[in-house]
């Protein structure tokens, strides 16, 4: 079901452009933004920034917007409320809000709220027909007051507020729906964590899964200890009709990165490493088949040491091959997405290099990764990505 929303988002992107060679209609993609005057003293932070990069059949160009309410977009996608209403939902910080820009419109706000900590903002957002109604909610995370929640569209117009958690002095970083166990109802799983710590302290957290369709509040599927996650994926990686939950466990000080894997029966304290990464933070996982063997493949983009290939090994239980795509990539984020947007059914990777100020794309050819800068921004502006989303070029505000 998850992957049936996943494609419709997609299917006007694809269909109308063909081939970005002859696209009758160019392709863009999003890129939510934080941004930092580098000039100043300290570094001033611009209104958050939405920016979008098009391609038109020969080179990408790039332009963007600003929402002077909030400090920083943590995503934009395109979202349709309902069957003709598209547009681009974007997750504001600072002032925590939900807005929809469609062109010629002024943007709508469809959620604002201030869950009273220190600080309020939308972190994260998921669009997914959680209760088979033909409509697609929002599931969001929040900071930092531990706030999961659904946006329900409502069928004579407006949408109604659901919490499904609350936890005070919390973080939760992400949320993604999935369907693991193979029963045509999805899950949403969120990564709740202690607030952040500079000092190397452990920050604990784990994965909580609620099914929002069947009332169930919240369960532990991946207990973490000492550390905590800030990038889950719910794919179906394997091929076998059932998504499975991949987390990132971010080490502790001196340890290392390890992507777990957890399917619908995998025990919270069991859950199977399938690689481990020479870095402290990964907060990236996306999923595609990049070289065009038909089969699934996970990109990681840590914090450092660069961006990974994982290969799946032959069963569930054995390590997965790690081969590097570029170990100069880099950035606080490091957004990553894997997406074909030239229709030709092989995806492509591109990434915010914000280290180099810059975003990248990657493409598997003769056997190697050729690498295509598509932008870069000026030199006395600081960036963080939160991250990269498509979108068909004619939803643009």
């Amino acid at each position: 079901m998850r992957f049936t929303l996943k494609i419709a988002l997609l299917v006007p992107l694809l269909s109308l452009a063909g081939s970005c060679r002859s696209a009758r209609e160019p392709q863009a993609l999003l890129l939510a933004l934080a941004t930092f005057q580098k000039s100043a003293s300290p570094p001033v932070a611009n209104p958050a920034r939405l920016g979008f990069l098009t391609y038109g059949g020969e080179k990408w160009s790039y332009r963007q917007i600003e929402d002077p309410q909030s400090r920083v977009f943590h995503k934009a996608m395109v979202y349709e409320i309902s069957p003709g209403k598209r547009g681009i939902l974007t997750a504001g910080g600072t002032r925590a809000i939900l807005k929809l820009w469609r062109r010629g419109e002024a943007p709508e706000t469809i959620w604002e709220a201030d869950f009273g900590g220190d600080f309020s903002r939308m972190r994260d957002v998921e669009a997914a027909d959680l209760f088979q109604d033909g409509r697609p909610s929002l599931v969001v995370a929040t900071h930092d007051q531990g706030v999961v929640a659904i946006v329900r569209p409502r069928p004579q117009g407006g949408f109604s507020v659901q919490e499904l958690d609350r936890r005070p002095q919390t973080i939760v970083h992400e949320v993604e729906t999935g369907d693991l166990d193979g029963d045509g109802v999805l899950e949403v799983y969120a990564t709740p964590s202690r607030p952040n710590f500079l000092d190397g302290t452990p920050q604990p957290g784990e994965v909580l899964r609620y099914v929002p369709r069947c009332g169930l509040k919240s369960e532990v599927v991946a207990a973490l200890g000492s550390r905590h996650a800030k990038e889950i994926l719910c794919e179906d990686v394997d091929g076998d009709g059932r998504d499975e939950l991949y987390v990132s466990v971010e080490a502790v000080e001196g340890g290392q990165v390890e992507i777990m894997r957890y399917d619908a029966r995998t025990p919270p304290a069991d859950g199977i490493p399938v690689a481990t990464l020479e870095d402290s933070l990964c907060r990236f996982l996306t999923a595609g088949d990049m070289d065009g063997d038909g089969r699934r493949e996970l990109v990681a983009a840590t914090h450092r040491s660069g961006l990974w290939l994982l290969r799946p090994g032959k069963d569930p239980r054995s390590k997965w091959h790690v081969e590097a795509v570029d170990r100069a990539s880099s950035g606080f984020e490091h957004a990553a997405l894997l997406a074909d947007l030239d229709g030709d059914r092989t995806d492509e990777l591109y990434v915010a290099n914000d280290k180099a100020g810059e975003v990248d794309r990657y493409k598997w050819r003769n056997g190697r990764f050729h690498k295509i800068r598509l932008h870069r921004y000026p030199v006395d502006l600081s960036v963080i990505t939160w991250n990269i989303m498509p979108a068909p070029a004619n939803l643009l505000p």
